[in-house]
C-alpha cells in the first residue's frame, strides 16, 4: 500500500485527463492497466510518457504494463516510442485488442497498483475522475479489465523482423 492521501479529483477536459494519466503512471509501483478506445491524442507517443513508463518497467523485473484497446492501430503505427518499449520489455509490457463483441464498452479507464484509477464516463466525453487510494473501485475496474483481457488478443508482435 502506498503513502498517498485518499483524494478524488474531477476531470473536465481531455488535457486534465491526459495529466491524470501521466500522474497515474508516475504513481504506479507494481502494475498498470490501461483501457482506451484507440489511445489517440492521449500522449502515448510523448517523450515524457515514454520516459515515465520506461522508468517504471526498468525499476523491477516484475512490473507489468497492460494496454487494451478497441483499435490498437494508433499505438502500433503512430506511437514508435510505445513500440520501442514493447520490443524492449516484451515480457513485461503487453498490447491487446478487444474482439468485436466488446466494442460496445465505451468507458475508458486506467488502474495502478489496485489502488489508484482514472476514468472517463464515455469515449466521447472529456469528463471523468482521478481517484487516489480508492482500492474498492480500483479492484472493480481491474476485474472488468481482466475479463476483457481474457477474451482479447495480442495486437502487435514484439518481434522485429530483420528483412
Amino acid at each position: 500500500m502506498s503513502d498517498y492521501t485518499p483524494e478524488q479529483l474531477t476531470l473536465s477536459s481531455i488535457a486534465e485527463y491526459v495529466t491524470a494519466i501521466d500522474n497515474l503512471c508516475k504513481m504506479a509501483e507494481h502494475n498498470l492497466y490501461l483501457f482506451e478506445k484507440d489511445f489517440d491524442r492521449l500522449g502515448f507517443n510523448s517523450e515524457t510518457r515514454f520516459n515515465t513508463l520506461r522508468s517504471f518497467l526498468l525499476s523491477s523485473p516484475v512490473h507489468k504494463l497492460h494496454l487494451l484497446a478497441h483499435d490498437a492501430s494508433h499505438l502500433t503505427t503512430k506511437c514508435p516510442r510505445m513500440m520501442n518499449l514493447l520490443h524492449q520489455f516484451s515480457g513485461n509490457m503487453f498490447i491487446y485488442q478487444t474482439p468485436k463483441n466488446l466494442k460496445h464498452i465505451a468507458t475508458p479507464f486506467s488502474v495502478a497498483d489496485d489502488e489508484h484509477l482514472v476514468q472517463r464516463y464515455h469515449f466521447d466525453d472529456a469528463r471523468g475522475l482521478f481517484s487516489i487510494q480508492d482500492s474498492a473501485n480500483a479492484h472493480i475496474l481491474k476485474a472488468r479489465f481482466m475479463e476483457m483481457w481474457a477474451v482479447s488478443h495480442p495486437a502487435p508482435s514484439s518481434t522485429r523482423l530483420g528483412l
